[in-house]
């Protein structure tokens, strides 16, 4: 498969407890993380909460500029570009957030929230910007009414949908996942993990799926990033990873997930990790 993104060495530091009378300390959200993404691949990245995951994945799309490394997507160095060499960009490389009613428009109504990457991007006239946004709708799931109702009349799952389809507006080649079905019921969880793998197939999307559930990412990933505190410490196939993992931390990680049923609970759990986790 072709490569759609490369990361080298790619660090996110901030300057925390800075004040007047502290000179603050600088704290490694990612330190020096590579690895590279194929279009039409799942690449989960997993690890436990404040390990860098979601400042990764912010980083890869330049929400943050990185403090050191290089990002190459779809065969371009995009590390120093200025946010307006971004822009025509950006409709390649996109993001589905955890919450939608916080990264949702509640002012506006489900249609101008579809139809905005449109206008942004200088697409379309009026009467074909309406048809995409109709067009969006029906892919997702949902009913062409939709677009005329506000973000907070819909459900969790549903939101969860309309961010999807902003995101899939501009048929992007990228498409990064961070703890997209946290928040959502079980049963909810399946029909948007459904869905994003229908999208994939369909569209040869590549997805970063950030999440700290380990067992959805087996479902959804085709290989797996371990983080721990700003670095990876383990990467390979899925299969692999949950199987025969080899760092300490995986074990860990691994041996936390619940066991629901009784005749699987008999079975030995990995070794968990002591002292120094690599």
């Amino acid at each position: 498969m072709e490569e759609i993104l490369r990361i080298e060495n790619l660090k996110q530091h901030f300057v925390s407890g800075r004040g007047i009378f502290k000179r603050g300390y600088i704290v490694k959200a990612v330190d020096g993380v590579s690895f590279s993404v194929a279009q039409g691949e799942t690449l989960g990245l997993v690890g436990e909460s404040g390990c860098g995951k979601s400042t990764l994945g912010r980083t890869i799309l330049k929400l943050y500029e990185p403090t050191e490394g290089r990002i190459f997507f779809d065969g371009r160095d995009i590390t120093e570009l200025s946010v307006k060499q971004m822009r025509p960009i950006r409709k390649d490389m996109q993001i589905v957030f955890q919450d939608p009613l916080e990264s949702l428009n509640q002012r506006h109504t489900v249609g101008m929230i579809l139809e905005e990457p449109f206008i942004v991007h200088k697409m379309g006239t009026y009467t074909e910007r309406k048809a995409w946004v109709k067009a969006l709708l029906i892919k997702v799931g949902l009913e062409e009414s939709a677009a005329d109702r506000y973000p907070h009349e819909f459900s969790g799952g549903q939101r969860q949908r309309i961010g999807i389809a902003r995101a899939i507006a501009l048929k992007p080649k990228l498409l990064i996942c961070d703890e997209s079905v946290s928040a959502l019921d079980v049963s909810v969880q399946a029909q948007i993990l459904n869905l994003l793998l229908r999208l994939q197939s369909e569209m040869d999307l590549a997805i970063i799926f950030i999440s700290h559930d380990l067992s959805v990412v087996r479902h959804v990933a085709d290989r797996v990033a371990v983080m721990f505190k700003g670095r990876l410490v383990e990467l390979d196939a899925v299969n692999a990873i949950f199987d025969s993992p080899q760092a300490d931390y995986t074990k860990t990680l691994l041996s936390a997930i619940p066991v629901t049923h009784p005749r699987d609970r008999k079975r030995k759990k990995p070794k968990l990790a002591s002292g120094h986790i690599a």
